[in-house]
């Protein structure tokens, strides 16, 4: 006589085979995803690298490999820094604490006119030795200009010039760049036309590229800047950002309103521009971009810099190499010690620079200087096309490269409720993923790349 399983043995047994296998689950979490979070605890199915299912707790009926407990803890897609300085020294340090540690799992670097060169072979690089984070790139406008201008940058390009730049930046886009990027306040393209950038852009359209641009003023000639953009916008019809969303000038604070105006009555023309922004009221460049008109030895100038753009205990120097035991000082602490004027020690201190540029080596000369009023920071993050950046990288003195998004949750979401949790993590994500044109990212959904953070956002902080 034969043995029989009984029969409800043997259909928990074919029911068990059925289920649903996933290599990852995360259980009782409070999602957050597309500016709404859930009403209830959710838990959600990771096969790969993708989202395989979202269900309500406690009704998952598929098994995995691992899984963890969220109690109730939010969960995000990852944080997408659409303006980002990590990719330098990445292949080194693979584990980039710096954007891992606030939620960042994808990076967009290339920016401010700077991009690896050529990106094809970049991109190769990063295939053959991964690292922590995504990673997308654009086109950098002074890369480009510096490889067909060489040294010789101090001039409008010619025709046959732009024509050569227009065909590296081609091959960039079709290696996979974003678009173009320019930094109008730096060397080479601050000597550019805005015809030449002009006719930059006019390349990308036919790769669906967009447009992203540390603009040609922050401070003096902003309300000019502004223009060029939006023409570029208008008239390109391609996507345009603007680079860490700043009004850097006393003469421009409480001007936010006006700022908005102009750029919600370009978008009800069909411009399609938008913002990025990072947490903070001090930015973080070179000493030289203090001059746009690139006249150091001018007194008049340096006064009105101090004055009108910055303060002499608002400029911190982070690397300055003729001296590093100025690194951390104020100017005006180094101007006591030196016992000059502030004017006089910021024009010598770039005169230290030049001699030291001379001797065969680009000697470093950043700082980090406040310029921005808080009001019009919070005003400019609540615009509702302005994403959050870091603009940041994984050395330097400035906080944001390694605290610009734990800043946002912890500071202006717990604190200052600039923003609700939902907006905030909405600018980190879904609507960074659509002004940069990921796709399958910055969202909880299924199908979409399991890019994921969990966190608590009663202690979460910079």
């Amino acid at each position: 006589m034969k043995n029989h399983l009984p029969f409800a043995l043997l259909l928990l047994l074919v029911l068990g085979c059925n289920k649903e296998k996933y290599d990852f689950i995360i259980k009782n979490a409070q999602v957050s995803s597309d500016g709404v979070s859930s009403s209830a605890l959710q838990d959600v199915g990771i096969r790969g690298d993708t989202i395989a299912a979202i269900f309500p707790a406690g009704r998952f009926k598929g098994v995995s490999n691992s899984e963890i407990d969220a109690k109730g803890l939010v969960l995000a897609p990852g944080f997408i820094d659409t303006h980002s300085h990590h990719g330098s020294g990445l292949l080194k340090h693979p584990s980039s604490v710096a954007t891992i540690s606030q939620g960042i799992t994808t990076i967009i670097i290339g920016q401010d006119g700077g991009s690896q060169w050529p990106l094809k072979k970049y991109f190769q690089l990063l295939t053959d030795s991964p690292v922590v984070v995504n990673v997308g790139s654009y086109s950098g406008h002074n890369t480009l200009r510096d490889h067909v201008l060489g040294n010789d940058f101090k001039r409008k390009a010619t025709q046959v010039e732009i024509d050569s730049m227009v065909l590296l930046l081609k091959k960039d886009m079709e290696a996979g760049a974003f678009g173009l990027s320019t930094g109008l306040e730096y060397d080479p393209g601050i000597y550019s036309a805005k015809d030449e950038v002009l006719q930059l852009s006019k390349a990308l359209p036919q790769y669906h590229g967009r447009y992203i641009s540390h603009m040609r003023s922050e401070d003096r000639y902003f309300w000019d800047a502004l223009q060029e953009i939006i023409t570029i916008g208008r008239d390109v019809k391609i996507p345009v950002q603007i680079s860490h969303f700043k009004l850097a000038m006393r003469g421009l604070w409480g001007k936010t309103d006006s700022t908005l105006q102009i750029l919600d009555a370009s978008r009800k023309e069909g411009v399609d521009i938008t913002a990025d922004l990072y947490p903070y009221t001090y930015w973080s460049s070179t000493i030289r971009v203090l001059f746009p008109s690139r006249n150091f030895s001018d007194e008049k100038e340096a006064v009105f810099i101090l004055k009108e753009v910055t303060s002499p205990e608002g400029i911190i120097f982070s690397n300055y190499e003729p001296n590093p035991e100025y690194n951390g000082k104020s100017l005006a602490q180094v101007a006591k010690q030196e016992k000059k004027s502030p004017e006089k020690m910021l024009i010598e201190l770039i005169r230290r620079l030049d001699e030291c540029d001379k001797k065969g080596s680009d000697c470093g000369g950043s700082i980090v200087a406040t310029s921005m009023d808080e009001q019009d920071v919070k005003k400019l993050m609540q615009w509702p096309h302005t994403n959050i950046c870091s603009d940041g990288s994984s050395s330097g003195r400035h906080p944001r490269g390694f605290g610009a998004f734990t800043r946002v949750l912890g500071h202006y979401v717990r604190e200052e409720k600039t923003l609700s949790l939902d907006e905030a993590i909405y600018k980190m994500t879904a609507l960074a993923a659509k002004q940069v044109g990921l796709e399958k990212r910055g969202s909880i959904k299924v199908g979409y790349y399991a890019d994921l953070v969990l966190f608590d956002p009663k202690t979460v902080s910079d």
